[in-house]
């Protein structure tokens, strides 16, 4: 297109640039091109937006961090001020948070002063808002914050979040449950601890660990009417927790054809009334159940047992020869002489070789 000779642009010629073409493929191409790049401006400001948002929220964070991080350090150190600063609407997440940070850190008095400082601002009363309908970020928080302030106005709301499939809200709530009340928690939570298989049983054992003797009792008088399927995760919540479960019920496991269950079993014995039980499954087909076995005598064996151990040490199994040479080596009435006197007589290369090795990773 020429320019005319004053250098501006026709009228007909911007309304032509900008009119659809008559031909229907070109016409959808033009109006494809104009879409695009509306959606391309929309999606711009948006950006904008959003940042700017973000910017703000960051802000606000900063400021209330700010206002609030002394007067809480304060209280840690035992200077709680005798009048706090008002606790805005908008400030109140934040706080929170900074509040959960620096509790998860602490206990004895330092904690309690935080709780108290957090009772005196009433945060509680925002929390359990948060719980019952706040989106998961601060139903998490608010979970934290009402287990260390054992909050028992909370109790329904969280038995509710406890039973949710969402593992980490259902299992910030059953740790909030232990703390505000072990005993009532460990009749309510152990059967679900059994149940359950897609809680981990690391977590399991780090919230359970704080009410592990009323759960001892639960535990006990649950066993006998657990179907089958459920003893072994009941018999691997009783080792996590280093629980001393009842011989009758430990024998009738040991005894059972479930291989999961014997080995269960076989990882939390430390009764010497069981040590017959336990001495037989020594020559058991399945050599994770000979490795568990040798390392339950190497606990409560005697010295008769030295014998069976040595046996061991020729398996054709190498973690079974291994396993076996460690309970002979931690057996306390053999010292180093009787354990170098041991090896020296044994006419087996591999029962040999592995008793030397495991006694030189102790000596080092």
């Amino acid at each position: 297109m020429i320019l005319p000779t004053g250098g501006e642009i026709p009228t007909h010629a911007l309304a032509a640039a900008f009119t659809a073409p008559a031909d229907p493929v070109l016409a959808a191409a033009y109006w494809t091109g104009i879409g695009a790049l509306l959606l391309t401006l929309l999606l711009g400001a948006q950006i904008i937006r959003l940042r700017m948002a973000l910017r703000r929220r960051e802000r606000r964070a900063a400021r209330a961090l700010a206002r609030w991080r002394p007067v809480l350090n304060a209280a840690i150190v035992g200077e709680t001020p005798a009048t706090l600063p008002s606790l805005a609407k908008a400030e109140r997440p934040h706080f929170i948070k900074l509040w959960v940070h620096l509790q998860a850190s602490l206990r004895g008095e330092a904690g309690a002063a935080l709780n108290d400082v957090a009772r005196r601002l009433g945060v509680e009363r925002d929390a359990r808002a948060m719980l019952a309908r706040g989106p998961r970020t601060e139903r998490l928080l608010a979970t934290l914050l009402l287990g260390h302030l054992g909050d028992r106005d909370s109790w329904d709301t969280l038995r509710t979040l406890a039973e949710s499939p969402d593992v980490t809200l259902s299992l910030s709530a059953l740790w909030a449950l232990v703390r505000i009340d072990p005993h009532a928690a460990a009749d309510y939570l152990t059967p679900l601890f059994v149940a359950r298989d897609d809680w981990a049983m690391s977590h399991v054992a780090g919230i359970l660990k704080e009410a592990s003797a009323p759960v001892a009792g639960v535990l006990a008088d649950l066993l006998p009417a657990l179907p089958p399927a459920r003893l072994p995760r009941a018999l691997r919540i009783a080792e996590a927790l280093r629980i001393d479960l009842p011989a009758d019920t430990l024998s009738a496991a040991l005894a059972s054809a479930d291989l999961e269950l014997v080995t269960a079993a076989l990882r939390i014995v430390a009764t010497p009334g069981l040590r017959d039980q336990v001495r037989g499954l020594l020559a058991h087909a399945d050599w994770q159940v000979r490795v568990l076995a040798a390392k339950a005598l190497g606990r409560i064996g005697e010295a008769s047992d030295v014998d069976r151990l040595t046996a061991l040490l020729a398996d054709r199994e190498w973690w079974v020869r291994y396993r076996a040479a460690q309970a002979i080596v931690d057996l306390p009435w053999l010292g180093r002489a009787q354990l170098d006197a041991l090896r020296a007589s044994l006419t087996d290369r591999f029962a040999a070789d592995i008793l030397g090795q495991v006694i030189a990773e102790r000596a080092a």
